[in-house]
């Protein structure tokens, strides 16, 4: 597969998420604001993938500065900084990202300008280049927790789209796969924004691996029959007690896991998780448009003023997860051992 998000020529190439499947389309990215309204709008999701587009947004914005030295130059790095750590609240990986690029930033700044630019880029690419072999590794630790002829749920997109390649979910089901084993998985559509009908599906068919697209309602119905064998998820941000923040309507699939006796796991690197926050509740929740709700595909579905409410994400009380798979290992309860110790 094409990578999700790729530095090429003092720009950025990203994949139009919201194309797909039906259209591959490229986007490119020749200032920070275009980066910005990227993860904005959507053309670019995935908590892995929008802290390296920040990390790439912010060698664009410096490369477009003129101030040499002092105040001026500090004024204009912020400012760069502030538009681009306010795109997304909830993914932990932004900000992540942008705490590295700053201490770059700040260890280089009295070398002028060139060497500045230099550095931010060297980072940005160290960033991307150590995802991928991040979900490399989280993938060889969590297919050892799958057996041959499972058929595992997933839901929104954890995969190569979300990350600089491979994928942290997927990357575990394509780690088994790649094991012999063999592995079928029932892909939630995931409303409103739809990641597992367009983009789950759409990753899994180019690599042949057998895939079931279900709506969100009917995952409880497929437990209660003894058709799904475990759960793996992505997430957006890990507080210090193992509570997760992932795409709305995971809470719900990981309640049912739990009544049904089937293994629910989380799937992440590190740098999801966020020792300052001592449980979900800290978690910040985004809220976006009302209209993902209201229309599908451009078209409305309902009464065109109902009141709507849209939370991206939902978070998953540590009890409900059985294990959180990082690039470090599979961390077993209670979390607050396992996560710090990492």
């Amino acid at each position: 597969m094409l990578p999700a998000i790729a530095w090429r020529g003092r720009s950025v190439i990203m994949i139009d998420q919201r194309k797909l499947p039906g259209q591959e389309a490229y986007v490119r990215c020749r200032t920070f604001i275009q980066v910005a309204q990227a993860i904005e709008k959507m053309v670019i999701r995935g908590a892995p993938a929008i802290g390296i587009a920040a990390a790439y947004g912010l060698v664009l914005g410096v490369m477009a500065l003129n101030a040499e030295t002092g105040r001026s130059l500090d004024r204009d790095f912020e400012k760069v900084y502030r538009r681009l750590e306010r795109t997304r609240p909830t993914a932990r990986n932004l900000f992540w990202a942008l705490e590295r690029m700053r201490a770059v930033y700040e260890r280089t700044r009295s070398g002028g300008l060139r060497a500045i630019r230099a550095a931010l880029l060297e980072e940005a690419q160290a960033i991307e280049r150590e995802d991928a072999e991040t979900n490399q590794a989280i993938g060889r630790h969590g297919q050892a927790l799958l057996r041959d002829g499972w058929t595992v749920l997933t839901h929104c997109n954890a995969g190569a789209l979300a990350t600089a390649a491979y994928g942290t979910a997927l990357g575990i089901v394509r780690a088994a796969v790649a094991e012999g084993k063999r592995i079928k998985v029932l892909a939630d559509e995931t409303r409103p924004f739809l990641q597992g009908a367009r983009l789950t599906v759409w990753e899994l068919d180019k690599d042949g691996i057998p895939v079931v697209l279900i709506t969100d309602g009917m995952a409880g119905w497929f437990m209660r029959r003894g058709e799904i064998s475990a759960v793996i998820v992505g997430a957006d941000r890990i507080a210090r007690n193992g509570d997760t923040a992932n795409k709305i309507g995971t809470y719900t699939v990981a309640v049912l896991a739990k009544e049904n006796g089937i293994p629910f796991y989380v799937a992440a690197p590190t740098s999801t998780i966020d020792l300052t926050l001592p449980d979900g509740a800290s978690i910040p929740i985004e809220e976006r448009n009302p209209d993902e709700v209201r229309e599908v595909g451009g078209r409305l579905i309902t009464v065109p003023y109902v009141e709507v409410r849209n939370p991206a994400f939902d978070v998953t009380p540590a009890k409900y997860i059985t294990a959180i798979v990082t690039e470090r290992g599979v961390c077993r309860p209670p979390y607050e051992t396992s996560l710090c110790g990492r």
